[in-house]
Formats: structure tokens, sequence, C-alpha cells
């Protein structure tokens, strides 16, 4: 466990702008995380993604995408945010992840934007440095940034699916004793590929890891030991898995779907 708690601070002057005018950001007081899996789930305009947006600043994450934390104007609520909570941690991560499901293209298109920038510094310099030791460790020190990213994302990092890439960059980016926030993970997701992301997240659990995961998804929702939090009328309600409306209404739609459809 890393990230233990986040507590609203009493001196912090709040203004009367988003976030702070979500009922569930407004009533807000602590959230405590006990378990190496949370889970936040809820209806869409609920809150939940502006709350994982809001940890990711204020625990000062690595944001994967076409922009850093910092840089990104759609976060500026985010960092409204983290200016009136504390977060309290119990050890330092070896690493700070946030990523959303739609950040996945955004972060490609950066490798992509690397590679060429790369390639183009290792031409320029073998053809306008003098020949020599130099220009040879220049142009080395290109090839070597550009063949590390090739290996960790290929030579063509824009040629899976979206699915296929969301898997293989978690699968690169997650090391041993990290702290990861999981925006929606499931969107570019089949069933099957749910399951392993599943998978993931438990070799992640079992490598020491601690997960914080924003999703609709009741597959992902039935992790064992993970706690679940759902957002509902601008509360966060510590429920079990077999109350939250997202399953419910999943399992009583499989069993029978006929009830559901005939009112369509």
């Amino acid at each position: 466990m890393f990230l233990e708690s986040i507590r609203r601070k009493r001196e912090y002057d709040r203004p009367e702008e988003f976030p702070w005018t979500l009922p569930v950001i407004q009533s807000l007081e602590e959230a405590v995380f006990k378990s190496p899996v949370t889970f936040f789930v809820g209806e869409n305009g609920c809150g939940k993604s502006t709350l994982m947006e809001g940890i990711a600043a204020g625990i000062d994450a690595v944001a994967v995408g076409a922009r850093d934390l910092y840089s990104d104007h759609t976060l500026e609520a985010a960092r409204e945010f983290a200016r009136g909570f504390r977060f309290s941690r119990r050890e330092r991560p070896h690493t700070k992840m946030f990523l959303r499901a739609e950040d996945v293209f955004g972060f490609t298109q950066r490798v992509e934007q690397s590679m060429r920038e790369l390639k183009q510094m290792e031409e320029e310099f073998a053809r306008e440095l003098p020949e020599g030791e130099g220009r040879s460790r220049a142009v080395g020190a290109m090839r070597g940034q550009r063949r590390q990213l090739t290996d960790s994302y290929g030579e063509r990092p824009d040629a899976r699916s979206h699915g296929e890439t969301f898997l293989h960059l978690l699968d690169r980016r997650l090391v041993p004793g990290g702290l990861y926030l999981l925006d929606e993970p499931e969107t570019p997701l089949s069933p099957a590929r749910i399951l392993t992301l599943l998978s993931i997240l438990i070799d992640g659990v079992n490598e020491g890891s601690q997960f914080v995961i924003a999703t609709h998804s009741p597959i992902l929702m039935a992790m064992p030991g993970a706690t679940i939090y759902a957002f509902e009328e601008g509360r966060i309600l510590k429920k079990p898995y077999e109350e939250v409306e997202h399953v419910r209404i999943t399992k009583d739609f499989l069993a029978a779907p006929e009830r559901y459809l005939r009112w369509l």
C-alpha cells in the first residue's frame, strides 16, 4: 500500500467553480484506501473520473498521453482539486502512473514523434558533424534511444488495434511496486481482453503494486480482495460486489434480456 488516504484541507478556500460544484466533490471529506485495488464505480457524470484525475495531480503521477499532467489543459480541474486536499502516503512507490483509455492514441503519437525526431537528429549528426569519435558518439546516442523505443513499442506503434495497444502499453509500463491510476481501462477491450487485463492486475498486486481504477466493468469489479466505492447521489459509499448497480443490472439483463428489450 502506497496511497493511504486523501483528506480535505480545512484552511483551503474553495472557489465556486468546477470541480467544487460537483456534489460528490462538495461532500467529500476523506477517502481511505485499505486494499491494493480500489474501484470507483458509478454513472457517467457522477465525478469518479474527476476524483481520479485529482488524485493523479495530487500524487504527481506520470500521465501517459500526448501531454504531461501539468501541460494538459483538460486537467486544470484536477490540479485545482489537488490544491484542496492532503495526500497521505505510507511508502514511496517505484513509479506513479496515470492512464486514461482515451490517451492511448495520444501516447502512441508521442512515441512515434520521438522516434522520428531521433532518426532525424541521427541523420543530421552523421551528415553535419566532422568524422571522428564525437560524431560516432552523437549518432550512437540517438540510435540507442530510438532502439529503446522500438524494442518497447515496435517499429510501428500505431500498427496495433486500440485494445492491443492499451494492453501492450500496460505490459511495458507496469513495474513491481508501483502506484497506478487507471480511468475506465476496459473501454477499448473485448470481454476476453478484459479478463487479460484482470490477470495483469492480479499479477501486479502479487508484485507489490497498488491500483485505483474507475470502471463500469463488472468483470473487473470481481477482482478478489478489491474495495468498491460506488458514487451515488452525491456520496461515495463502500459496497460489496453483489450490491453494485452495474453488477445487478448486468446479471438481470443476461438472465432475461427480453424483459429489458420489450420496453425499448
